[in-house]
């Protein structure tokens, strides 16, 4: 490559296309394997040929040099190269791959073209330039450039008539077809034109077309160049594949394992198959619990990440970090020795949500909590089934969870977490997640979906004290959960409250709502609590304030269908549950907002189930 610039990560030059492409043919130029297949079909390498014989720009190519760390992925050959033996490539194509593809098999890979047609069918083609219409000042040369089946005869009626034939050289010189793949070959496209010439009795106006085009045509592409943006070796791996994504805006944008797979690959790692397995193990080391069924591989490999920077900060005092670039720099050795640990981690965290009662993945208040957690049980190990390792990390947990300190972005978060939560529980100070987390009061009317996390904390946290279903009396357990249909019902129905014109913000807020089966809920309908209890305690197994209780509800207010009287007792409960699980007091329960919105002060109640 002749370099006609060099700025700090990357050089400038114009290489011959011809040398390009021989380049790709000898596999000295290769793809990296992540880069998506080709794709272009047959209008695209027509009118790519048609800019490349009338000497007009294509755009671009950016390659990366191969043999430093930036570039070490698993190469693979263009589509259309052939080799008897394996290469390593000099240089990998970041951009241009459509481009390049397209040129090396329509002129160089002396094959069929596998492509597609304008309604995206399989199709194959060879192509021709028509010498006449590409010396033809006023012809489109699109129109100049042929794409023809491999038989190189073009048939109409059902294939009877034949309406081209160039299956021959004599008839390509008859017709005055000259072969794409010629061009750059440079002695058989001396044999074709001298078997040209001689065809046509080496007539005076066949020498003289075959010159203007060697002179208008061929001689140019020879002397075609392509500007070329080359990365250099020492390019750290994350800027390669930033400098990537941001020249392939119109493609899907490549993930990190994505990437990481083909890193690894290099060194005959399958990471894809790796992680494939291990994702069954981890469906399957909790056969009742569905908390692990939506860790993705995104997930365990920046928790990955997360464990490896943990142990490194250790020995070396280095930062914790886990962003994308950190991903990117994870070695094989480095996977390879946390992944196990990890894998453990993740069942240690779902054993943990289990007992927060949490049993599934629609439940996770923050299923991005999940990554820090799994980090911490990885570090923790056997000691964290221990009760104070336990206690203090719920604590941790529900901080989290109402502080609501997981819903952006959340990379330092994790770092801060994965160091001061085992510090913590060896003794030291509470994590700065504990000291952030807070909660204010007249937030419990705008939770209003499960879309929120705190919305769903709390209905962890009401099956943390039993919640014992109305009629038959058993508490939500792992094993009743899924074969109830347990759910999150309106404790006043919809209905009844539409009905009375009540307050939406309030009766459809988490206040108002608690985990039931469907068969209790059924039994609700759509009547007042003053109704519907009668038919629970028809039905019921036993004491029904006793299951009400576990609920965090006041009996006699529901009996008495005191709507009012119950939001308000009941928001002192829930925000009981909350200092309950945080270990912190709720600033602002008599506050004149709070009194504002709830009509008097949510003052400690001290008489649900978890008191």
């Amino acid at each position: 490559m002749t370099n006609t610039a060099v700025a700090g990560t990357f050089r400038t030059g114009e290489p011959f296309l011809y040398a390009l492409l021989e380049n790709i043919g000898t596999g000295k130029v290769q793809i990296p394997d992540f880069q998506r297949p080709w794709v272009w079909d047959d209008h695209h390498i027509r009118d790519l040929l048609a800019s490349v014989t009338l000497n007009q720009p294509i755009g671009a190519v950016m390659l990366v040099e191969t043999g430093g760390e930036g570039a070490r992925f698993l190469p693979r050959l263009i589509e259309g190269v052939k080799l008897t033996e394996p290469k390593k490539p000099d240089h990998l194509i970041l951009d241009g791959q459509q481009r390049l593809t397209s040129l090396y098999r329509a002129l160089c890979s002396h094959r069929p073209v596998d492509t597609f047609s304008a309604k995206g069918e399989n199709i194959t083609r060879v192509y021709y330039l028509d010498i006449a219409k590409c010396l033809d000042p006023a012809a489109d040369r699109y129109d100049a450039i042929l794409s023809i089946p491999p038989e190189r005869r073009i048939t109409s009626d059902f294939g009877r008539k034949v309406d081209l034939d160039l299956s021959t050289r004599e008839q390509e010189w008859k017709l005055e077809m000259l072969p794409a793949d010629l061009v750059f070959d440079p002695p058989a496209w001396q044999t074709w034109t001298m078997g040209y010439q001689k065809y046509h009795g080496y007539a005076q106006a066949q020498m003289e077309r075959i010159a203007s085009f060697t002179q208008t045509v061929w001689l140019p592409l020879q002397q075609y160049k392509v500007p070329v943006i080359e990365l250099v070796r020492d390019t750290p791996k994350e800027a390669v594949c930033q400098v990537f994504e941001k020249v392939n805006t119109g493609g899907v944008s490549l993930t990190v394992f994505e990437l990481l797979t083909a890193t690894f690959a290099a060194d005959d790692f399958r990471l894809r198959q790796d992680w494939e397995e291990r994702r069954a193990r981890l469906r399957n080391a909790l056969p009742l619990s569905r908390v692990l069924h939506g860790v993705s591989e995104t997930d365990f490999l920046t928790a990955i990440a997360l464990l490896v920077s943990v142990r490194k900060n250790r020995q070396e005092k280095s930062a914790v970090s886990c962003k994308r670039r950190d991903i990117l720099r994870l070695t094989l050795d480095e996977y390879r020795s946390a992944a196990g640990d990890l894998e453990a981690g993740l069942v240690a965290a779902a054993k943990f949500m289990t007992l927060q009662k949490i049993f599934d993945r629609g439940s996770i208040p923050y299923a991005t909590q999940m990554i820090p957690l799994s980090v911490i049980c990885a570090v923790i190990g056997p000691h964290v089934t221990d009760g104070q390792v336990r206690a203090k990390l719920a604590r941790w947990y529900w901080c989290g969870v109402f502080g609501e300190l997981y819903g952006g972005a959340n990379e330092t978060r994790y770092a801060q977490d994965v160091v001061d939560v085992p510090a913590w529980i060896d003794g030291g100070s509470a994590p700065r997640s504990v000291d952030d987390s807070s909660f204010a009061p007249t937030r419990l009317l705008t939770l209003q979906t499960r879309q929120s996390a705190a919305y769903k904390g709390l209905m962890c946290m009401l099956m943390q004290e039993g919640s014992e279903d109305w009629i038959n009396g058993q508490p939500v357990e792992l094993t009743t959960y899924f074969a109830e249909s347990i759910d999150i019902h309106h404790i006043f129905p919809r209905a009844y409250c539409q009905r009375q014109g009540l307050d939406e913000r309030r009766w459809n807020s988490v206040v108002n709502k608690t985990p039931l089966s469907t068969r209790t809920n059924q039994t609700l309908g759509g009547d007042a609590p003053s109704i519907y209890l009668k038919r629970v305690d028809r039905t019921a197994a036993g004491c029904v304030a006793d299951s009400l209780a576990t609920h965090a509800i006041d009996e006699n207010l529901l009996r008495h269908d005191d709507f009012d009287g119950f939001i308000r007792n009941r928001a002192s409960r829930l925000l009981d549950l909350i200092e309950k699980a945080t270990g912190k007091a709720i600033a602002g329960r008599d506050s004149d907002e709070t009194v504002s919105t709830f009509g008097t002060a949510l003052v400690p109640n001290h008489i649900s189930a978890a008191a």
